[in-house]
């Protein structure tokens, strides 16, 4: 949302270059393959979706809609490194199973940074942004060879990702949104890259498709944009209880939801949220919590802890970094992602 600035394109390209001078990260353009070292215990304790024979892939489908809430968090430097991770575990006193980390279209598939966070039960959620690519091109076929090879990447690595292509695409504020893409030339390049998977078999991919909540965007309709029940498996919002305005959980977040719900049934992931730092912010977690907690097709939800134009972490707020990790104790959220059930 255009309150905020995540890691961009730019960065993450200049993080995969240093990884790859230094030999320190697992970015390349067709992943870390090549058995190297990972975190300990990587690999270890696979679900009853998982397969002996490689030549399977993984089957997420108890991923999709777990019986527990997803704990998610989106931190700097994660997956590839992990530290982060620990440190927001030590914080909110529990550990999240699903890690968000942001690529530009062009960078390579980060093999050892899913590798890492399925080593402490966690899923890995990529948003992959476009920003230098015409999604019209994306669509015609022009990053074919491109996309075939992250595929395979992803295909050889068998664990489960989540991947969300060009997310708030229904703001203006992005470069793949309403000012400079069609409704037609975005369903066209979603299926496109969906099928380029399909056909390298990587259907170890759970595809999040993720607007922005529409409250400041509501002359857009959502309905033209979706790819379709046989393309996508959640819907991924991204929404953040602001200052100004009305933090009900149904405010916020229901309007979306309502005309989601018109149609699609697939279940909905808060993928990005956060909220102000201030006197509000108790209240607003409160909110959060309840209202995943309530609604049986809320998958959980994703907390965005940087500091960019807002201070979105946690520790920014000290008694409301209690009331999350007062809430986050609760049973209902969280689980091992490599045993589900």
């Amino acid at each position: 949302m255009q309150l905020k600035k995540r890691f961009r394109a730019g960065c993450a390209a200049l993080v995969c270059c240093l990884a790859g001078v230094l030999a320190l990260g697992g970015c390349s353009l067709l992943g870390d393959d090549s058995g190297g070292p990972a975190r300990s215990g990587a690999g270890a304790a696979p679900h009853s979706g998982a397969s002996a024979d490689p030549a399977i892939p993984y089957d997420v489908t108890p991923l999709l809609k777990p019986e527990k809430k997803y704990f998610g968090a989106a931190v700097p430097g994660a997956p590839n490194s992990m530290k982060n991770v620990d440190v927001y575990t030590k914080t909110v006193g529990k550990q999240p199973n699903l890690v968000e980390y942001y690529a530009g279209w062009g960078d390579g598939f980060d093999a050892t940074g899913v590798r890492n966070a399925w080593a402490e039960g966690a899923l890995t959620l990529m948003s992959w942004e476009p920003f230098d690519t015409p999604v019209a091109d994306i669509a015609a076929g022009r990053s074919d060879e491109y996309i075939e090879e992250y595929a395979t990447a992803v295909r050889r690595l068998n664990l489960p990702v989540v991947i969300d292509f060009a997310d708030e695409f229904n703001g203006h504020w992005e470069k793949w949104g309403t000012n400079h893409v069609t409704p037609a030339q975005y369903v066209a390049a979603w299926r496109h890259i969906h099928r380029t998977f399909v056909d390298a078999g990587a259907t170890n991919v759970i595809w999040a498709w993720s607007p922005n909540i529409v409250n400041p965007v509501r002359n857009v309709r959502l309905e033209p944009y979706y790819p379709g029940d046989a393309y996508v498996d959640w819907v991924g919002l991204i929404g953040y209880f602001t200052a100004g305005e009305d933090n009900a959980f149904d405010s916020v977040f229901g309007p979306t939801r309502d005309q989601i719900r018109t149609f699609t049934k697939k279940p909905v992931l808060l993928l990005e949220t956060a909220a102000m730092p201030g006197e509000r912010r108790r209240a607003d977690i409160r909110n959060l919590f309840a209202g995943v907690e309530a609604d049986d097709d809320m998958l959980g939800f994703v907390w965005f802890d940087h500091k960019k134009r807002a201070d979105w972490r946690l520790e920014a707020s000290p008694l409301a970094l209690k009331e999350f990790k007062r809430l986050a104790a609760d049973d209902r959220f969280g689980f091992d992602v490599r045993k589900p059930s």
